[in-house]
């Protein structure tokens, strides 16, 4: 190539550079105001599911939702692909799954029978059009990981949650997840390494290259020292279960993990499972913050317990305030919580909702700083108790949304920690068959409804349920799921943060002016 054909190459290089930062800085340039951006639905959503259960008699269901979202294509794809599972030492075993696309297709047969093991190679689900929830089931302990992905029409809002009933043994019960996105950085406050507890930290590699991660421990002293949590590899398109006892000797009750990539992207995910009170999933906590809501502490729990950290360098004051059906309370005995820095600190509320509906309202009594919580929940009593999370939570916002509900036994939350709120919920088609119903709630500022909420006429199968805020302060939510086995009230709660289903894209124009100045 001569030097006349370089020196075009990149001159015409050089005017496509000037001419693409003209386009988006033109108009301030000319003196005219900027166009505001444009919000507009994702056009790529991938989520990761945790590998469901480590015991032989689990039974596990998968729901895949998309909500209809205006303006996107009218074509897409959705999949679902067989993580490779590593165990604990690093080692994997050969187990892959199959992928499926979406399409245009119904997903029927893919749906086997409540208990039945699905085949090496068969996918889960099979996700359907956007508005109609699909289902699939598996069972046992060789259950894999899952890595989805979905583009065009089922990306903006797209949710997969992950049910598993476990009649009995450690963590018995029921257990929920929402499967998630992919990030580097995750807080969970809840775990424990004590002796009835057995607690893995799922990781899952989304990519095509290995990710590298540290897993900290901070106890009700500070850091626990934990060589082996340093420096860990997730392999590409893997998911690796790391038992949390492993990483330490020390036996605490309450831990704060902190899964920080150092490398790559992960998904992750607490698996909590004790031995007495049965167990359930503790997903990320919202980011590090001065307030923080909690948000659907079930009306009939025996037991409420705080746990609380804050990472920053200084201690955290916070005032503790309940969000009732009647407004915002302080709960007896617990008016304040004092967290020292890098230290776990818990705070037990008791039976704090006395039969009424609640959340938890964490605000700074003075300084501000950053702290993140979660709440461990109980139901039951004696040896009938049973096991869940709430982790602090981002609001809902123009919508979030939450799969996998039955007309009994599904219990949606609603909070306006701070100013009113008008609220829309829609309950979706049922997956086997259904039409799609609407109701507009008022929740009152400072308090928490367990709304009634929609349920699909003539419902057959499970159906999702999407809360969209119409005007008003910010609202916090969360669904309970209920089933009951063998007398024991097993339970699972989810919270219901905005599902990132649209961006803000910039306007640009074009200004060639900027190229001949």
């Amino acid at each position: 190539m001569n030097r006349t054909t370089l020196s075009l190459i990149a001159g015409t290089t050089a005017v496509a550079a000037i001419t693409a930062f003209a386009a988006l800085e033109g108009p301030a340039a000319s003196g005219a105001a900027p166009k505001a951006a444009a919000n507009l639905p994702v056009e790529r959503t991938s989520l990761l599911c945790p590998a469901p259960s480590i015991s032989d008699i689990a039974d596990t269901s998968y729901t895949s939702f998309t909500p209809v979202t205006e303006g996107t294509t009218s074509s897409g794809t959705a999949q679902l692909q067989a993580a490779a599972e590593q165990s604990a030492d690093g080692t994997g075993n050969s187990q892959t799954g199959g992928s499926q696309t979406g399409g245009s297709q119904t997903g029927k047969g893919a749906k086997g029978a409540k208990g039945a093991k699905k085949t090496a190679g068969q996918p889960v689900l099979t996700p359907k059009a956007p508005g109609t929830p699909a289902t699939g089931d598996t069972s046992g302990s060789d259950g894999p990981a899952l890595i989805g992905t979905a583009d065009g029409r089922y990306a903006p809002g797209w949710t997969l949650q992950e049910t598993t009933e476990v009649a009995a043994g450690t963590g018995r019960g029921l257990q929920g997840v929402n499967c998630s996105a992919a990030d580097s950085e995750f807080w969970f406050p809840g775990a424990s390494t004590s002796a009835d507890r057995t607690d893995y930290v799922h990781l899952t590699n989304p990519d095509d290259s290995a990710a590298v991660v540290d897993i900290e421990l901070y106890g009700k002293d500070g850091a626990i020292k934990s060589p082996l949590g340093e420096n860990l590899t997730v392999p590409p398109h893997a998911s690796k279960p790391i038992l949390l006892s492993t990483l330490t000797d020390e036996r605490q009750a309450d831990l704060t993990v902190h899964v920080s990539v150092r490398s790559g992207r992960l998904g992750a995910a607490v698996q909590a499972l004790d031995a007495k009170v049965g167990g359930d999933w503790l997903a990320p906590a919202a980011d590090p913050a001065p307030s923080l809501v909690l948000p659907g502490i079930p009306k009939d729990a025996t037991d409420v317990r705080l746990i609380a950290f804050t990472p920053g360098g200084d201690d955290a004051d916070l005032k503790v305030r309940l969000a009732s059906p009647d407004g915002l309370i302080t709960p007896a005995g617990n008016e304040t919580l004092h967290v020292k820095s890098g230290m776990t600190t818990t705070a037990d509320l008791g039976a704090v909702t006395r039969g009424e509906a609640g959340s938890l309202v964490l605000t700074p009594t003075d300084q501000s700083v950053p702290v993140v919580a979660a709440l461990q929940v109980l139901r039951g009593k004696g040896d009938k108790q049973e096991t869940a999370f709430i982790p602090a939570t981002a609001p809902v916002g123009t919508r979030a949304t939450s799969a996998d509900n039955s007309a009994k036994g599904s219990t949606l939350a609603l909070t306006a920690p701070t100013a009113t709120a008008t609220v829309k919920v829609t309950a979706s088609a049922g997956s086997e068959g259904g039409t799609a119903a609407t109701k507009t709630y008022t929740i009152k500022s400072g308090t928490t409804q367990d709304v009634d909420a929609p349920v699909p006429s003539g419902l057959q199968g499970t159906y999702a349920l999407t809360v969209e805020t119409t005007s008003g302060g910010p609202v916090y939510a969360s669904r309970t799921l209920a089933a009951t086995e063998g007398g024991v009230p097993g339970f699972t709660i989810q919270t219901l943060p905005n599902d990132r289903g649209m961006v803000a894209v910039p306007r640009t124009t074009q200004d060639f002016s900027v190229v001949q100045k």
